[in-house]
């Protein structure tokens, strides 16, 4: 490396060094990479005068630079790392060489991190310690002689391709070590820009893995995040006139305008995108690590086992074009992005719901091929997303995946003002994006306590969204989250809610903790605010999600207690506007009625399946919001035991069900004055690949009801033989039984996750109690289904509310066994 002409020092000493070097610092029109390689270059100068002027005839001996040095790029105040390497035919010769080196560095102030040794030493000290080895892998010959330095440079990378295996996961455990200590980058309002997770160190410790040639870092985006730190902290030596690679509040409005960029707030945002990209690199670059030891640990025996053959990777299905491989959720052999729109919110749902990472490879075809989604969303689009959103703690890991290769701006535009933003606020964690993952996380949790968990997560994803405009956040959020949720294809009505909910974010634990709850006044406005006692139940689990999302002052148990106790005032309020009533039946329709009379007339089941009827007018389908699926009809003779035979059917077609309802319809008068049929109208949709055959369902079902199809041993077979992924803990299920909610039943509500056979376990427990279900009206929202059972006895009455209270127990147990 080589000066520029301008910069040439008068002699080798400390004089002329000191004034080029200040000259080179001062110089405004030289910064970035282009100042730190010239400053390596004019140090570089000097060393080599240095050490010619004192051995200039020396033999056996070289001078190296290693670290950061090594790499040809100094920061205004960084040290310098030096190697004096020698072959130990000379060792006085050696000390009078290093004390003419290392006192010039020192008289000058600069910090000098140097050693002596020889080849055979240096490899010993570097196969002992880790981050002397780490250094030595940057090693740079400065000066004597060559042929030294390329030895132990050789060594040096054969040491440490060969001992990959086991200094790898040393170096994944420093990292990890490292982050404990100094936390994440891209979420510190202080952070330390070299030490912090998704600094500069792990920048280091990426370079070191490809070395390693066991797996390479995604390289999209990483050398401009890491330039940006560098920048960074050049601007931050310049300013300090100290060797800080901490970030403090007070030198931030500074080092921006050092950078040239707008306030304190820019700097930060642009130091936080670099470390993301810095942090989901180190993610993907570990976990291929880790998959490359492990196949290689594995691999000798499979050769054994299969007489030397390779061995196939296993592929299992996770939804419609993705399947599991090697640890990862990857795109089926045949998924074709380019025409399924809808694949990577499909896609990033199965992952979340695995517990799996979604692969880079996959994200990156996706982000290349995939068409945009229609404006409305087709309703697969916003089931697949509101999946993603309660699948709990993955969700955060799968999101990343997705915002690596800016697939979630595409997907939400309104993201970009919120992604990466500082939060200058020591109540919260988190940047605002991350914020509003981790509410949906925490949502995720308490969608058991909701009628509408769709809401509820929607609402947590949106609710900061504001923060990226001028102004009250929770005004301009109401606007861009009307926006928003008609985009997803939510009806009218749910965007008012959604509206509402984000609008009015704040209000219950403002209110819980700033207004006198005794004061009728207060309790109304709440009230008015809300409107209804739906809306009320989702902001009461939107605050504490919200809460628990910010950081541990935020949230309390007093505070719980505060919002608890408004709640159950504006509740009461609500109520006594607005008490509950019994929806009526719907009237048959002619298909349906039928279907009914031919049942009865067969006596056995009848069933049809129809297409999703073609979407009406735009005006209109926003509104109706289009159903997912196919729609299934069935009409069957009153009896015992059809809906967990009917669930247990669909549960063994692999079919999923959205939504359903059954109802008791009493046949014309003129076909039987006294019969009945049972009337079930289901939304469903194949699991993966295409729907059975309309005889097949019906076949299948005539052997359920009359016994001869054991449905329960089939299930056990066939999870036996293909047991399910183990994904996140979902929130245990919750059953109650909704007080004064209809005069003719009982109502019972199951909130539980979806999974392949839950409702043939709630008919079957059903069934067990001698429960008639007089209607029935089941939902999918995401992963969860919300499940309302208007049951009664025997006799057809309502169960007395203690026999209510004790079969909501025994099914809560069940769904818990």
């Amino acid at each position: 490396m080589t000066r520029t002409d301008d910069h040439k020092t008068d002699d080798t000493g400390p004089s002329g060094y000191a004034a080029a070097r200040l000259h080179l610092l001062n110089e405004g029109a030289r910064s970035g990479p282009p100042r730190r390689t010239a400053l390596a270059g004019l140090t570089d100068d000097w060393l080599t005068g240095l050490f010619t002027a004192a051995a200039p005839t020396a033999k056996g001996i070289s001078l190296v630079a290693v670290g950061g040095y090594g790499r040809g790029e100094l920061s205004p105040r960084s040290d310098l790392d030096l190697v004096l390497l020698h072959d130990g035919s000379d060792p006085a010769a050696v000390a009078a060489l290093a004390d003419r080196l290392w006192y010039p560095v020192w008289d000058l102030g600069i910090s000098l991190d140097h050693s002596v040794r020889t080849p055979a030493e240096a490899r010993k000290t570097a196969g002992e310690d880790l981050k002397v080895q780490l250094g030595l892998l940057d090693a740079r010959h400065l000066a004597g002689d060559l042929g030294l330095t390329a030895g132990l440079r050789t060594a040096i990378l054969a040491d440490w391709r060969n001992q990959a295996p086991k200094r790898l996961p040393e170096l994944q455990e420093l990292c990890a070590e490292r982050a404990e200590r100094h936390g994440e980058l891209r979420f510190l309002l202080e952070p330390d820009l070299k030490e912090a997770r998704g600094g500069l160190r792990d920048v280091t410790a990426l370079r070191a893995v490809a070395a390693s040639w066991l797996a390479d870092a995604p390289r999209e985006g990483l050398a401009d995040a890491r330039r940006r730190l560098l920048d960074a902290r050049d601007a931050l030596h310049l300013v300090t006139g100290r060797a800080t690679d901490r970030l403090a509040l007070q030198e931030q409005d500074q080092v921006a305008a050092e950078l040239g960029l707008l306030d304190a707030d820019t700097l930060l945002r642009q130091v936080y995108e670099a470390a993301r990209v810095i942090s989901y690199a180190g993610d993907v670059t570990w976990r291929e690590v880790n998959r490359v030891l492990r196949a290689r640990a594995v691999r000798p025996r499979l050769r054994a086992m299969l007489g030397g053959g390779k061995p196939v990777a296993e592929r299992s299905p996770l939804a419609e074009g993705v399947v599991e491989q090697d640890g990862e959720a990857v795109l089926a052999r045949t998924a074709r992005p380019e025409r399924d729109p809808v694949l990577p919110l499909r896609a990033a749902a199965a992952a979340a719901q695995a517990a799996l990472p979604l692969s880079p490879h996959a994200v990156r075809r996706m982000a290349a091929t995939a068409r945009p989604l229609p404006t409305p969303w087709p309703a697969e689009a916003r089931e697949q997303l509101i999946t993603l959103l309660g699948s709990g703690r993955p969700t955060v890991d799968v999101w990343e995946a997705l915002e690596a290769e800016g697939l979630i701006s595409r997907l939400l535009p309104d993201w970009e003002r919120v992604r990466c933003r500082p939060q200058r606020n020591a109540v919260h964690l988190w940047t605002v994006d991350r914020h509003l993952i981790e509410t949906a996380v925490r949502a995720s949790a308490l969608t058991r306590r909701v009628s509408r968990p769709d809401l509820l997560l929607v609402a947590a994803l949106l609710h900061d969204i504001g923060k990226g405009w001028p102004g009250d956040h929770s005004v301009a959020g109401e606007i861009i989250a009307k926006d928003v949720a008609a985009r997803l294809g939510f009806d009218r009505a749910d965007v008012t809610v959604l509206a509402t909910l984000v609008r009015h974010h704040l209000l219950l634990v403002e209110t819980a903790t700033r207004r006198d709850l005794d004061d009728p006044a207060t309790v109304r406005a709440v009230a008015d605010a809300v409107g209804s006692e739906s809306t009320l139940e989702l902001l009461h689990a939107l605050t504490e999600a919200d809460a628990l999302a910010t950081g541990p002052a935020a949230w309390s148990t007093w505070r719980g207690s505060l919002v608890s106790d408004l709640v159950r005032r504006v509740c009461a309020v609500l109520a006594g506007e607005h008490p509950g009533t019994e929806p009526e039946p719907a009237a048959p329709t002619a298909e349906e009625e039928r279907l009914a009379i031919e049942a009865h007339r067969t006596g056995g089941p009848v069933l049809a399946l129809r297409a999703q009827a073609e979407p009406g007018p735009p005006e209109e389908s926003a509104e109706a919001g289009e159903p997912l699926g196919v729609e299934l009809v069935i009409a069957v003779p009153d009896q015992p035991g059809v809906l967990p035979a009917l669930a247990g059917v669909l549960a063994l077609h692999r079919l999923t069900v959205r939504t359903g309802g059954l109802r008791t319809l009493r046949l014309p008068d003129d076909v039987d004055d006294d019969g009945s049929v049972l009337l079930l109208d289901w939304r469903v949709a194949a699991e993966y690949g295409s729907l059975p055959q309309a005889s097949r369902l019906r076949a299948d079902l005539v052997r359920a009801l009359d016994g001869s199809l054991d449905i329960m041993s089939r299930l056990a077979e066939r999870d036996a033989a293909y047991p399910r992924r183990r994904g996140r803990a979902a929130p245990p299920p919750r059953v109650t039984v909704a007080p004064a909610a209809s005069r003719h039943a009982t109502v019972i509500e199951v909130r539980a996750q979806d999974a392949p056979g839950l409702l043939f376990r709630i008919g079957t427990a059903l069934d067990k109690a001698a429960i008639r279900v007089r209607s029935m009206h089941a939902s999918t929202l995401g992963a969860n289904a919300v499940d309302a059972f208007y049951v009664t006895s025997g006799t057809g009455a309502p169960l007395p509310p203690e026999d209510a209270t004790a079969t909501a127990r025994v099914l809560e147990e069940a769904l818990r066994a």
